[in-house]
């Protein structure tokens, strides 16, 4: 008596269809589990065996062996629980199999025999539908997230007693609930709230216009947070294969909340200081996406940027350098997307006041001010391509009842910009600016006399690292496509230059 079901399971941030093979054959009793299998699915034999007692079926008293395949591929979760049971009553005669052919099944049973709602769903539906299935049974809470992928018929059921009936024909499963007028999500922040700041605004608007990472440097109060949670509001909306790798992404971490339609609106993530490297980059027993990897395509933001543990500071290199990270574990290496822009917030020093305000002065020592500072690696300096002080606003322009420029007419400005690099970097997966190769800043980055000049004199003056000079070069470019230029020029070059304020010898 043999059995062959198909379930599904998460590999980094895709789905990977697994064959659920149940064989019964005279023997001892006993129920193995083979095909690498974690201790979550080793447990499903006493859920399995438990769920279908009490869903009013016969439990075999005889050997029954479950191989999950492929088998060199380590299984995780409990999601091969329906599929297993169904499995077993196939096997012993209480299912036909003929209408399970063709079925993706997905769901984690309870001792009673109900279902319990899974993680991961789209990415594991996306896989059944390009491997030519196009049914799935499934929990009911996921039939909303399983309706986004297009050409799969959802059969949402409740329990294992209603799917044993559906595959029997004496039920229908139960229409999808009507979408019940989700709440709109809230209206993002808009830059027409910030007073002044007007070269801060400029510099948010050349880092969203690049996708250039970016960070804020003033003293406290002087609006640094209110500044970059404005940000998601001046970037272009999300391409439907961006929102379609997002939403793969909160999915995978349990945060897509059930909702029946893809993440549009770009993300904005802002962990606590005091996050773990695992949890900004991600990993765990079983590996997990990180901050890193739930702000592809969107913002991190770390608020006092120095507070952080430099250990996690420093695993932001190799994102910020490649757009994913890399988990490596003994029988498996994961990968998952992180192509975010940073955007970070530091004091100039722990008081908060070092060079900025005459009537409060500095109170850090100078090896305190050192100390400070130097949490944030030179390396990971290099690799922000834009560096602003954010100075405290005067009561004349805080108390303005002028309103300033809205986001809609920053937000115009930079899809022009956007569209510019879209057409220059014609089917790359990141057509922006801060993506650029060196051949690719031979290419597009022609400098005139003027700009050349300057730019070696600030190489000199300042000290500047090979990498630097190139951040310096991308910044440039995305200004010179904001003003709508072919070639960069001396007023485009003074600007990216200004913007590396960490570079001067006032902050060594």
């Amino acid at each position: 008596m043999y059995a062959k079901l198909h379930s599904a399971t998460v590999y980094g941030i895709d789905g990977i269809i697994v064959e659920v093979e149940v064989d019964i054959h005279n023997g001892l009793p006993a129920f193995d589990v083979v095909g690498l299998p974690d201790s979550a699915v080793r447990e499903s034999r006493e859920r399995v065996r438990s769920a279908i007692k009490n869903s009013g079926g016969r439990f075999p008293l005889q050997r029954i062996t479950t191989n999950l395949a492929p088998a060199d591929l380590k299984k995780e979760g409990s999601g091969f629980d329906l599929a297993i049971a169904l499995g077993v009553m196939g096997a012993s005669g209480q299912v036909p199999l003929e209408p399970a052919k063709g079925l993706l099944l997905l769901g984690e049973l309870a001792l009673d025999g109900t279902l319990r709602p899974l993680t991961g769903v789209l990415p594991m539906v996306i896989a059944g539908r390009e491997r030519g299935i196009r049914r799935v049974m499934l929990p009911r809470q996921n039939a909303s997230e399983a309706r986004l992928v297009e050409g799969m018929e959802v059969l949402a059921v409740g329990s294992l007693r209603e799917a044993v009936l559906v595959l029997r024909g004496e039920t229908r499963p139960q229409a999808p609930e009507p979408e019940t007028g989700e709440a709109e999500e809230p209206a993002l922040d808009d830059f027409a709230d910030v007073q002044g700041q007007f070269h801060v605004k400029r510099a948010l608007e050349v880092a969203a216009a690049g996708m250039h990472n970016l960070l804020m440097i003033g003293p406290p109060g002087s609006g640094k947070t209110m500044l970059a949670r404005r940000i998601p509001s001046i970037l272009p909306e999300m391409t439907d294969q961006e929102s379609l790798e997002v939403t793969k992404i909160f999915s995978i971490a349990g945060l897509f909340g059930g909702r029946g339609k893809l993440i549009t609106r770009r993300p904005f993530r802002s962990p606590h200081h005091t996050i773990s490297q695992a949890g900004l980059i991600g990993g765990g027993n079983i590996p997990k996406p990180g901050e890193v990897s739930l702000a592809h395509r969107g913002v991190l933001f770390l608020d006092e940027m120095p507070e952080f543990s430099k250990s996690a500071l420093e695993v932001l290199r190799q994102p910020l350098e490649d757009g994913e990270v890399t988990i490596s574990r003994a029988r498996a290496v994961f990968t998952y997307p992180a192509e975010f822009m940073l955007v970070g917030s530091m004091n100039p020093c722990p008081c908060g006041f070092f060079g900025w305000e005459e009537d409060r002065p500095c109170t850090c020592t100078p090896l305190q001010v050192q100390r400070y500072r130097s949490k944030i690696s030179g390396p990971l300096l290099d690799r922000i391509d834009i560096h602003v002080e954010v100075p405290r606003v005067d009561f004349k322009t805080l108390t303005s009842t002028k309103p300033g420029e809205r986001s809609a007419s920053i937000r115009e400005r930079v899809n022009r910009a956007r569209r510019i690099q879209q057409e220059r970097f014609r089917g790359r997966a990141n057509p922006t600016n801060s993506g650029m190769k060196p051949s690719d800043i031979r290419r597009h980055c022609p400098l005139d006399d003027a700009s050349r000049r300057l730019l070696r004199a600030a190489f000199n003056s300042l000290g500047l690292s090979a990498r630097a000079h190139d951040r310096i070069l991308k910044v440039a470019r995305t200004i010179a496509d904001l003003a709508g230029e072919e070639k960069i020029r001396e007023e485009h070059m003074a600007e990216a230059i200004q913007y590396r304020v960490l570079d001067r010898k006032f902050w060594e």
